[in-house]
């Protein structure tokens, strides 16, 4: 039913653990589509001791790109939904489950999202990655942002195929697959967290990608709906932003201010997330 696609880079420190959480899933009914994007490490290696029929790993040992390998995965899919999965992060084990069921019993949404735990080094939990409910909400600001967490994707493979990721985007290419499409598409998320999601502080270097790739994508939205002057002033405030990154990671207030803005979380979600993670620490396949 779920084709799972997963790029993975140098994910030898992580890999067992997200692949560990999705053959722990209440739905089996799965296929994991690998791409290793050029590793240098042993990440094909760990990922092949996993012998599990549903996983199929593609290594051509070059390295295009995340935007690449999931336009490959879209067209290896043979499931009928589409889903992502980051190679550093967790899955809870009804994570499938709830977003298929949330799919069939909503025949109008295409693409739909989850909120994420954010967590750090040996699972200790940060905060709640936020994932509005409705359409009208994620796409309230499609000039900023869409809170449709990317990791938590899970959409109909009909409309990835319509909606391909552009390739020539190294960084923000969730952002500009969504404002490419939210104006002839439905989206959705589920107000609860289905995802751990690994915190990892950005350098400036990456920071200020962002921003551009950002700014490149906002102007091309600004350009297609004949407004210039929002465009101009949302690329200027991605510049604040990468500026605002700058001064964090260089006076070392980094994860104080840059901590992926999380929600507070209550204690129930703090048991749940201890359970998951202790669930998917590696181990023999």
């Amino acid at each position: 039913m779920v084709s799972i696609a997963l790029a993975m880079r140098n994910s030898a420190a992580s890999i067992d653990a997200t692949l560990r959480s999705l053959t722990l899933q209440t739905l089996q009914d799965w296929e994991l589509l690998i791409f290793d994007d050029g590793s240098s490490d042993d990440s094909v290696e760990r990922a092949r001791r996993h012998d599990d029929p549903r996983i199929r790993l593609f290594s051509d040992n070059a390295h295009r790109g995340l935007a690449a390998r999931l336009n490959q995965a879209i067209d290896a899919a043979r499931g009928r939904v589409y889903a992502r999965m980051d190679a550093d992060d967790v899955a809870y084990p009804e994570r499938l489950e709830r977003q298929l069921a949330y799919l069939d019993a909503h025949p109008e949404v295409d693409l739909l999202g989850a909120q994420m735990m954010v967590f750090a080094g040996a699972g200790k939990p940060v905060g709640l990655q936020p994932a509005r409910e409705t359409h009208e909400e994620i796409c309230a600001r499609p000039y900023s942002r869409f809170f449709l967490p990317h990791p938590t994707w899970m959409g109909r493979i009909e409309w990835f195929r319509r909606w391909r990721y552009d390739e020539s985007y190294r960084r923000a290419q969730d952002q500009n697959l969504l404002q490419r499409a939210y104006a002839s598409s439905r989206f959705a998320g589920l107000p609860e967290p289905l995802v751990g999601y690994r915190d990892e502080l950005r350098s400036v270097g990456k920071s200020w990608r962002d921003r551009w790739y950002s700014s490149r994508s906002i102007l091309a939205l600004a350009g297609r709906e004949g407004k210039p002057l929002r465009g101009t002033f949302e690329v200027c405030m991605q510049g604040a932003r990468a500026l605002i990154d700058t001064l964090a990671i260089s006076t070392g207030l980094a994860r104080t201010i840059l901590r992926h803005r999380a929600m507070p979380f209550a204690p129930r979600d703090a048991a749940r997330w201890a359970e998951v993670w202790a669930a998917c620490q590696p181990g023999p396949p």
